[in-house]
């Protein structure tokens, strides 16, 4: 939208219509061009922004991804650890009942 000038009657009637008409115009296709470059500024600054912004994104998903594994990785061996554990204790066990069960039939 171009800027609308208001000039004083004294303007005009010290340079002309015309002369003030032109004037006017030259601000408004200067307001225009000014505009249009702040705009194409805009664009270029949000398009850096969005590829940081993508990068960044990226980068915290694999990292977000690696720890996820390590922790998998980590909860897997502790399992792997406490079933060895129950394994263990449940031969104790019936190591156990089997010796009392033989001893009880030798009564």
């Amino acid at each position: 939208m171009p800027v609308t000038a208001k000039l004083s009657k004294e303007f005009y009637d010290k340079f002309g219509n015309a002369v003030v008409d032109e004037f006017v115009n030259w601000f408004n296709q200067v307001d225009a061009t000014y505009k249009l470059e702040l705009r194409d500024l805009n664009e270029l600054n949000f398009s850096r922004f969005d590829a940081k912004l993508e990068q960044r994104v990226a980068e915290l998903r694999s990292e977000v991804q690696t720890g996820l594994a390590r922790l998998e990785g980590g909860l897997l061996a502790r399992i792997g650890m406490a079933e060895g554990r129950l394994a263990r204790l449940t031969l104790v066990l019936w190591i156990g009942t089997l010796a009392t069960v033989i001893a009880l039939l030798k009564l």
